[in-house]
């Protein structure tokens, strides 16, 4: 099968020839029909985060069809279409997967990280970690929910915001734009900052119902009462807190974000807080698929052959994509 892998941090993926992967026993192998490209991909290709496997195939956004499956596994029928997600798997023995807290598992594996992910034709995963996807989305459409989505979600849940409350969205990407929709159809007044010079990702992020959109070196009209940062910018973490009121919530909800500098106390004075959010949990992907039931959200995509993977990430990198960009293999 044709896969595009990564040798080296810093150097192109390559195109590559592999042997078709074999499901173990709760395994399943699919064919890959989508697979979104994420700032995660990102972050492994330019090697701010330490490689792993040399030669692995990035891609945890994945859309495909079950061709083959391993003896245990009896989730999914032949033909079915399932997603695959960044969590591939859990050691479900832990302190953390015991509290049901398996995002931060001591020993987990990442999909397109610590195994071969999506940017593939074929790809196998444990069925255990997949989720079924909803139909009214096609292949393209479906990639961006299984981790601009989810985590998205998991970040809008932890920063607390109901009814009719002021949120803010630092980094007007394929996480913001999907969880966007979602608080505005929940009644939140939604605040998007991008980066400077930016103007199509202003008008963008009005034309999902954003009710301001600005640079993120500027100050919105009203106070948030709670602030999502997507962008991998730690200087956004202090200009997220001037921009919050008092007993607000800051999410750094990207798994890599450049130094944080230095602050006055005085912005986290008043009972602010700053978290992070770490993956996903299985429980994250149900809440996000039965919540997108009741308000369905458009995703915005930019498609690419899967030998194109190196120009999909220099658009990524660029900030030249307004949503998602997704491979078709």
């Amino acid at each position: 099968m044709l896969a595009m892998t990564l040798n080296a941090p810093g150097q192109p993926l390559v195109l590559s020839e592999l042997p078709l992967p074999e499901p173990g026993e709760h395994e399943i192998r699919i064919k890959v029909l989508a697979c979104g490209v994420c700032r995660t991909d990102l972050h492994i290709v330019d090697g701010d985060l330490p490689l792993r496997q040399p030669g692995i195939v990035p891609g945890h956004e994945v859309v495909g069809r079950v061709v083959a499956a391993g003896r245990l596994a009896a989730r999914f029928q032949l033909g079915d279409r399932v997603g695959i997600p960044w969590l591939g798997g859990t050691c479900g023995h832990c302190l953390y997967c015991e509290e049901r807290k398996e995002n931060l598992c001591d020993t987990p594996v990442f999909t397109g990280y610590d195994r071969n992910g999506g940017f593939a034709e074929y790809a196998v995963a444990d069925e255990r970690f997949c989720f079924a996807l909803p139909e009214r989305y096609d292949d393209l459409h479906a990639a961006p929910l299984l981790c601009a989505g989810l985590i998205g979600y998991r970040a809008y849940r932890l920063s607390g915001v109901t009814g009719a409350m002021r949120l803010g969205l630092y980094g007007f990407g394929a996480a913001a734009h999907i969880i966007c929709q979602i608080a505005v159809a929940q009644g939140q007044q939604v605040y998007a900052f991008v980066r400077p010079g930016d103007q199509q990702g202003q008008r963008f992020a009005l034309g999902l119902g954003a009710c301001w959109a600005g640079t993120s070196d500027t100050r919105p009209n009203a106070e948030l009462d709670a602030a999502l940062i997507f962008a991998p910018v730690g200087s956004l973490v202090p200009a997220a807190l001037r921009a919050t009121r008092k007993g607000g919530v800051v999410v750094c909800a990207g798994i890599h974000m450049s130094d944080i500098p230095s602050f006055e106390y005085a912005l986290l004075w008043g009972e602010r807080s700053v978290r992070s959010v770490a993956n996903l949990t299985r429980a994250d992907g149900d809440a996000f698929f039965s919540l997108i039931e009741r308000y369905p959200v458009t995703t915005h995509v930019q498609p690419f052959a899967l030998a194109q993977a190196n120009e999909a990430i220099a658009a990524l990198r660029a900030g030249m994509i307004d949503g998602a960009a997704v491979l078709a293999p």
